[in-house]
């Protein structure tokens, strides 16, 4: 069964409907355990008293926010719950936005949005509108200690066709000192261009995610495999890039070159 991440209402207009939040992703890498060197057993984290030299339980412990240099205020749960706005339990529909207006920048995290308890005529009324208007919802949600701004949308057929729910980041937390300032006078010629544009419908496909796979994680597991069994590691050789030269040349070579293939799923190698 999978598990709830967030239940509440929608509010729309003066129609309120309740709706649950599950995860609609997770990245999965290989994960390791850190181990001592000498005798290869697990390495425990250990929580320490640094005023009283010695170790403590977590149920020693309290949160505190720090004020002033070793000066902190303890927060309870119980405090925080008590300040919590209405959108800890209510998602308030601020406004509705064309899909385009929306910088996929601002996208955090997913999440399928499914109806309270069993569909509602409010939820399916929601779903159908916003399908058939072509707009997305802005609304405010709180979860995990802050407030979101999100943005709810209409699936596809490919995820069951009911509510997506977006986390949003706020401006301030778009690392904007990061963004590179590019010239917005293009140095290529008009030739060059019209060659990378035929290249680029020259690729063109259809977006098929499951078409992708992680060729990384999979070859840790293939190593770690091997390892287990004794074998020799296989070892990929790493294709390095020839520097271009001559773009226009490297633009036809790209043109002449086979149609790309379509990407095969490799069967993944379990790991002990």
């Amino acid at each position: 069964m999978p598990a709830v991440v967030w239940k509440g209402h929608i509010s729309f207009g003066l129609v309120s409907f309740p709706v649950r939040l599950y995860a609609a992703g997770r990245a999965e890498a290989v994960h390791f355990h850190l181990l001592h060197k000498k005798d290869l057993s697990r390495v425990k984290e250990v929580w320490y008293c640094a005023t009283e030299d010695k170790p403590i339980e977590r149920a020693d412990m309290v949160r505190g926010y720090e004020v002033a240099k070793g000066e902190y205020v303890v927060v309870e749960d119980e405090e925080l719950e008590s300040v919590a706005p209405e959108t800890a339990s209510t998602m308030e529909i601020i406004q509705f936005v064309r899909a385009s207006e929306v910088d996929p920048v601002y996208f955090e995290t997913s999440y399928y949005v499914a109806p309270g308890e069993k569909i509602t005529k409010p939820y399916a009324l929601f779903l159908k509108a916003l399908k058939d208007s072509n707009y997305d919802a802005i609304a405010k949600l709180s979860m995990h200690g802050r407030e979101h701004i999100v943005l709810i949308r209409s699936g596809s057929g490919g995820d069951g066709g009911g509510l997506l729910l977006h986390t949003l980041y706020y401006p301030d937390e778009l690392h904007e000192a990061n963004k590179q300032s590019i010239p917005a006078k293009v140095a290529a010629t008009k030739k060059e261009i019209d060659l990378a544009t035929q290249l680029i419908k020259q690729l063109a496909a259809p977006f098929k995610p499951e078409q992708f796979h992680d060729t990384y994680r999979e070859n840790v597991e293939k190593m770690i495999g091997e390892k287990q069994k004794g074998t020799r590691v296989t070892k990929y050789a790493k294709r390095k890039p020839a520097p271009v030269i001559d773009l226009m040349e490297a633009l036809k070579k790209s043109l002449k070159g086979k149609p790309a293939a379509p990407v095969k799923r490799a069967r993944r190698t379990k790991a002990a």
